[in-house]
């Protein structure tokens, strides 16, 4: 029977020593993958890409504006040398550019985010593997994205380490 509990004993406590050394070879890193992103010249070219198409949708709206406005204008002028059919028929054009300039805004809102969807997912996808990589050649346990957006609350600096000048090595980022 003491010898069953003193190898109970003895792997009790090998069990916990074997645990403390685990521990402390644990890794920590930390990145904001927002900076690291912004900092890819994808990012500016992407960035460019989508304020150019952006303006092109702004453009059609303002010029869809212009005339629905011309056509109010117009129209407010002469409704009292219209007659019924000829207002109502007017009236009813206006409520139909009405119609398809909410229905373009609308239009224009979703296809704004799928370009940007389009252009900037790549990039996501290309930091997001660096930081997979640099974790699994470094050792890592777990790495941390800090930043705006992040829902991190605390971490300690001096047990994490800061993985940007890895990644960006390894992205070929100065």
């Amino acid at each position: 029977m003491k010898r069953l509990t003193g190898l109970a004993v003895f792997f009790f406590l090998l069990a916990f020593s074997g645990q403390d050394l685990n521990a402390q070879n644990v890794k920590f890193g930390h990145i904001n993958s927002d900076e690291l992103i912004q900092a890819l010249p994808e990012f500016d070219t992407a960035n460019v890409q989508l304020q150019k198409f952006q303006k092109e949708l702004i453009n059609a709206l303002e010029l869809m504006q212009v005339e629905y406005n011309n056509k109010t204008e117009a129209y407010s002028k002469d409704a009292k040398n219209l007659t019924d059919i000829v207002r109502q028929t007017k009236e009813q054009e206006l409520l139909d550019m009405q119609r398809r300039i909410q229905e373009f805004q609308a239009s224009a809102q979703q296809q704004l985010q799928e370009k940007q969807a389009e252009l900037f997912q790549p990039i996501m996808a290309k930091v997001d593997k660096a930081i997979k990589d640099i974790g699994k050649e470094n050792g890592y346990v777990y790495i941390f994205t800090v930043g705006q957006g992040s829902s991190l609350v605390y971490f300690d600096e001096t047990k994490s380490t800061n993985i940007m000048p890895l990644a960006k090595a390894k992205l070929g980022v100065k």
